[in-house]
């Protein structure tokens, strides 16, 4: 969903810059993605100042000009527009910036006159089409001001992932409800320009009504349960104004004409889509929503000729089909410049109906979007009767007669819904006043109310709640909790571990393995990752996804292993060669019933430096395949700690250790091949060293396809490798805390802390440093100096070596640091990382007496 920050401004009058409003969206609703100036083309033009303005020696259309940018100097710049004037502002381009047109502003002679920057016009910016005067600004401003900061004209896009079940996010309107519940600023629809007419109430029937001249009859009301239409007269279709342009402009839509712009004005507005006829090609002056008919075909308006079937809604007219329901309307009745008439449709459809029509045509519209995921019947009224102001307004017409609104069967009212407040404590580990359960409620439109009698039950309240019409995911107490929850804040709320559960379940026994597994290799100092099970496979060996993601990864894996290759390829990409990851996760295998083989497994890459290094130690060993069978003796010890587990060398395809368990409860005693370790083959560097795989497979999912009686399945049935036995454990609180077990029964605390970084996306600059240091002064407080005046790009310091010896002082030791330097949005310059060695240098020298190593 593509959002204007200035339309949403409109809805809500706030004063939250977009970055403030993306954390505040993301914190409450939905993801925002992506931030995108729009005209950032216009960063580099800044405000100027003229301070004197005299015609050119040589020319009579010329003008030479002196402008204050804001850089301490005057600027000599030669002008050829006949408005400029002493003391005015003006847009200004300094030397080197590039405008929107493409063209490169650079310092030059203008007949014997030297220029250095452009005073800029309306048309050179972008910004209007007046070519012959410079935009004269009336603006408080101080020359050298960024133009974007001054002026109003760069809007910004904020691109917001809505999950399915938020389908009232998928509007500006639904955007703005929650930014109007967290700010406390009303909520009030934007004004539609002056000239619009009101539209007339509409008449209800339940299957056959007419719209002025246009007869309206509805067929399928499976298909489209409420169905709204209106007949504009008169209207002049053509350009639309600049405002509604650059609204759409700023969604990500582009201008077709002013009708077709009001529709899908109004569909990025409230959410509702709608689509207009032109009147003259519908035969019979008829619309008739219904089934298609078999053999039916229409060419929609992006020139496709479809193939119907009966189990999709159209819409027709007397004769033939002229739209796709929720889809996309047919290219015969497209509105044109020859249009004078239309009929403006306003419906609902039923949300399966156009999935299922939209997958069978292969089809995805805005439109069809927001109608598979549920629109809001209650917003129809609403959303036509801004549609016909709107048109009006821009396109001008009358309405002929009244809308029809055939509803057959008004939808039920919502549910009643009890939120008891001590329910709301449990779930939340915090105890809410019901006054505040029912402002948070009641801020983004819900009906909320203290149930009478048990308001002096303290903590044990019990609040009526009715949801609004347009969240259609609230369905339970629990749907109910998880709003208060945002709606305060999920930040506000204590992240300390409590001691009770919240059921008597008692854990699934493969989450426990899985636990087990995942404690042992994080301390054994693996990372775990967590990708996506879709590789790109083969059919016939792989198994294909009836609706992949995507084309390229459409088959499910075999192996663990086929994922974490690819990980590891990902980081040798980036120039980083010590990889060592694991996964816990479902492989599939193609079986011979209806379902896959599917087991969840463990694995592990490892490759790279063994340990990081160590002055002790400058170039520590990598890992070799002992390492890779350590690990995986650690995952079987911690998956199957009543069985005994054997790795027996293997002699094929790169596999070295087979891995076995002794299973007695179901193979007489005798081994069973549970994983392996193996050689990994990956699209590596030169420089790579050797990388290791392990994958041991923990527990098979158990279906009448796929796991025929007596097949052994691994810690999922009582007696099989989990029966008896004590384990060493490590477990990991919330607050990154957790105890292990030690052999004498005794429990030493283990602190583990853990936060997140993201991977970095920029090179990275090395600069090492060799000090000679007083042998009565500790490594300790140099490094603590070094870390201090590094800065803020200081992303590691290492101590790499100690030597004493030759062109060492006595008294003295020589020590060697390295500092890695990085900036997150870009590649740090050779002058910068020498700048920090000379400051570095000088400070130790100064504090502690250190200086550089010279020989």
């Amino acid at each position: 969903m593509n959002v204007s920050h200035e339309w949403l401004k409109a809805f809500v009058a706030h004063q939250l810059a977009p970055e403030q409003l993306r954390d505040l969206i993301t914190s409450r609703s939905a993801t925002v993605d992506e931030v995108v100036a729009l005209r950032a083309d216009l960063a580099p033009i800044v405000i100027a100042r003229v301070v004197e303005a005299a015609r050119h020696p040589d020319s009579d259309r010329l003008s030479v000009t002196k402008v204050d940018a804001g850089t301490g100097e005057l600027l000599d710049v030669v002008c050829g527009a006949p408005n400029v004037a002493a003391g005015k502002l003006y847009p200004f381009a300094p030397v080197g910036t590039v405008m929107p047109g493409g063209l490169r502003i650079e310092k030059r002679k203008i007949r014997g006159a030297l220029s250095a920057g452009m005073l800029c016009s309306a048309s050179e910016l972008g910004l209007g089409t007046d070519k012959d005067g410079i935009l004269e600004l009336d603006v408080d401003a101080e020359p050298g001001t960024p133009f974007l900061r001054a002026v109003p004209v760069g809007d910004t896009r904020l691109v917001i992932d809505v999950s399915p079940n938020r389908p009232d996010l998928l509007s500006h309107l639904g955007v703005a409800r929650e930014v109007a519940a967290a700010t406390g600023i009303p909520l009030q629809l934007p004004e539609i320009p002056a000239g619009g007419v009101e539209a007339p109430a509409a008449v209800r029937e339940p299957r056959e009504g007419r719209a002025g001249p246009v007869t309206v009859r509805l067929e399928d009301s499976d298909g489209s349960p409420r169905y709204m239409g209106v007949t504009i007269s008169g209207v002049k279709v053509g350009p639309s104004p600049d405002w509604l342009v650059r609204r759409l402009e700023a969604v990500g839509s582009r201008s077709i004409n002013n009708v077709v712009d009001a529709t899908n004005y109004l569909l990025h507005e409230v959410g509702q889509p709608m689509h207009a006829f032109d009147v003259a090609r519908l035969g019979r002056t008829t619309v008739v929503i219904r089934r298609a008919r078999p053999g039916e075909r229409l060419r929609t308006l992006d020139g496709v000729d479809r193939a119907l079937d009966p189990s999709m809604t159209v819409i027709a007219d007397a004769e033939r089909a002229q739209a796709v329901a929720g889809v996309m309307g047919g290219n015969d009745s497209e509105v044109g410049e020859g249009t004078t008439d239309i009929f403006l449709e306003v419906a609902s459809f039923d949300a399966r109906a156009v999935r299922t029509t939209r997958r069978a045509l292969g089809l995805s519209t805005d439109a069809s979007h927001r109608f598979e995921r549920g629109v809001d019947r209650e917003l129809t009224p609403v959303a036509l009767a801004r549609a016909v102001r709107l048109i009006t307004a821009v396109a001008g017409g009358r309405v002929e007669g009244s809308p029809v609104d055939l509803y057959p069967s008004p939808a039920p009212a919502r549910a009643l819904l009890t939120l008891r407040a001590h329910r709301v404590a449990t779930l939340l580990g915090q105890r809410l006043p019901a006054k505040e359960i029912v402002f948070l409620l009641r801020s983004i439109g819900f009906v909320a109310d203290i149930v009478p009698g048990t308001e002096m039950l303290r903590g044990n309240e019990e609040i009526a709640v009715v949801a609004p019409s347009w969240r259609v995911d609230i369905e339970r107490e629990v749907d109910l909790i998880e709003e208060v929850a945002r709606l305060r804040g999920y930040d506000t709320f204590p992240d300390d571990l409590r001691a009770y559960r919240p059921t008597t379940v008692s854990d699934d026994p493969q989450w426990l393995l899985a636990r087990r597994v995942r404690e042992a290799l994080v301390a054994a100092g693996l990372l775990e990752t967590r990708p996506m099970p879709f590789v790109a496979g083969r059919d016939g060996e792989h198994l294909r996804v009836a609706n992949p993601l995507a084309e390229n990864e459409a088959h499910l894996r075999r192996s663990l292993l086929e994922t974490l290759a690819r990980r590891a390829e990902y980081n040798l990409a980036r120039m980083q060669g010590d990889v060592r990851i694991f996964e816990i996760g479902a492989a599939f295998e193609p079986g011979a019933g209806a379902l896959p083989r599917e087991t969840m497994r463990a694995a592990a890459v490892i490759m790279g430096a063994r340990r990081p290094p160590h002055f002790t130690e400058r170039n520590p060993p990598a890992f070799d395949e002992w390492d890779a069978r350590s690990i995986a003796e650690l995952v079987t010890g911690a998956a199957f700690p009543a069985a005994r587990a054997v790795l027996e060398p293997a002699d094929g395809a790169g596999v070295l250790w087979n891995v076995l368990v002794e299973d007695s409860a179901s193979n007489g005693g005798a081994p069973s091949k549970v994983g392996e370790v193996r050689r990994l083959r990956l699209d590596a560097p030169p420089w790579a060293s050797p990388a290791f795989g392990i994958e041991v497979e923990l527990a098979r999912v158990e279906n009448a396809d796929v796991a025929p009686r007596g097949q052994s399945t691994y810690a999922v049935r009582p007696g099989k490798h989990m029966a008896g036995g004590s384990e060493a454990h490590v477990g990991v609180s919330a607050e990154g805390g957790g105890q292990k077990r030690a052999a004498g029964g005794s429990t030493a605390r283990v602190v583990v802390s853990r936060t997140y970084q993201p991977l970095p996306t920029t090179p990275a600059a090395e600069l090492d440093v060799a000090l000679v240091v007083p042998e009565n002064l500790s490594a300790e407080r140099v490094e603590a100096v070094l870390r201090r005046d590094a800065g803020e790009l200081l992303e590691r310091l290492q101590l790499l070596d100690e030597y004493r010896g030759p062109h060492v002082p006595a008294g003295h030791r020589s020590l060697m640091w390295r500092l890695i330097f990085r900036h997150p949005e870009r590649t740090l310059r050779e002058k910068e990382v020498e700048g920090r060695r000379e400051k570095l240098l000088k400070t130790l020298e100064k504090e502690l007496g250190v200086r550089q190593r010279t020989s």
